[in-house]
């Protein structure tokens, strides 16, 4: 790759990882992912979960989640094709910010960035419903969530686990070790003049082959309620459809952490805008701030009567609330 002043400048905030740690950030580094168990606890699982259901029951549908005939797209809100919410200010309903906020989520991610001065994502939250009648199955979209203008480890992503997640079920699908081949598969399958700043890749069955070439193949990350996944953002993964033969509804919350002092004044005022009126960014905390549209469409264009452009229940706007939206300084 031609280094420019441009290029290092967009790579400024890359961080060096120093292990082995004895701990699980070796599996971080050498396996791109790692299952920290029991980051909530089951029954601070259980209450995010039954928080998340009933919001998705508040749009006064005939939706009945012990009935699956009733499991369609017209008593749902609307939700992208990978089954995460994004639109009805969701990302900033209070159950979602408590979820932020657990404690041992956060211990997490001061251990990977060596400090607890952190600001967070504003990410979705997803809700699978398992054979759903009028949704077809989602195929791989293998992708990262990082340009190949950047080099080295700049975002780690998190999922808060709500749910099962079995062999049948939904859960995240990764390609262990591709973090760490990430570099040599653009510098030597792709043409550096293709590469742009947008921190998100997607990979063809083709270039999935490379990867296959080197010993590595698709794993689905299994675990239990209250477990913390978290990923490099290099490493190929994407969502994993539940089999016909799953029962279990898929609920996680998407979070990621990174250091406050990574963002620049640029990065602090979208958040601020996107904080003030309760949108959803990226899974990104510092950089790569794209401010998601808070109007929902319906799929024949039209705003969805239901909109939201406020949670129906806001947070408690504390002061480590507000240094993690980075909207009050550390």
């Amino acid at each position: 790759m031609a280094t420019t002043t441009e290029t290092l400048e967009f790579n400024r905030t890359s961080f060096t990882q120093t292990g082995p740690y004895g701990d699980w950030r070796d599996d971080l580094e050498s396996q791109g992912f790692v299952v920290i168990k029991d980051a909530i606890g089951p029954e601070k699982a259980k209450y995010y979960q039954q928080k998340s259901l009933d919001w998705l029951k508040s749009f006064g549908t005939p939706l009945d989640l012990d009935d699956p005939s009733t499991w369609t797209a017209e008593n749902l809100p609307v939700q992208n094709k990978i089954n995460t919410f994004q639109g009805y200010s969701v990302v900033h309903e209070k159950f979602m910010w408590e979820a932020r906020m657990e404690p041992k989520v956060l211990d997490a991610f001061s251990k990977i960035w060596g400090t607890d001065e952190l600001l967070v994502s504003f990410d979705a939250l997803n809700v699978t419903l398992p054979n759903q009648v009028d949704k077809p199955a989602q195929k791989p979209w293998p992708h990262v969530d990082q340009s190949p203008l950047r080099r080295g480890l700049h975002c780690v992503q998190g999922l808060i686990n709500l749910s099962h997640a079995g062999p049948e079920d939904g859960a995240l699908i990764v390609l262990p070790r591709s973090n760490t081949v990430n570099e040599e598969f653009f510098d030597t399958q792709t043409d550096p003049s293709t590469w742009q700043k947008a921190d998100f890749r997607y990979f063809s069955d083709k270039e999935m082959k490379w990867f296959e070439e080197h010993g590595m193949k698709p794993m689905k990350v299994l675990a239990e309620p209250g477990d913390l996944i978290l990923w490099d953002s290099r490493t190929c993964h994407w969502g994993g459809e539940p089999t016909e033969k799953s029962n279990t509804i898929r609920t996680v919350i998407y979070a990621s952490y990174s250091p406050a002092n990574l963002a620049s004044k640029e990065t602090l005022e979208l958040k601020k805008q996107a904080f003030d009126t309760f949108r959803a960014t990226t899974h990104w905390a510092h950089d790569n701030i794209r401010i998601r549209d808070n109007i929902v469409y319906l799929p024949d264009g039209t705003v969805d009567p239901c909109n939201r452009s406020k949670p129906l229940e806001e947070p408690e706007y504390t002061d480590r609330l507000l240094q993690l939206a980075g909207v009050k300084p550390y």
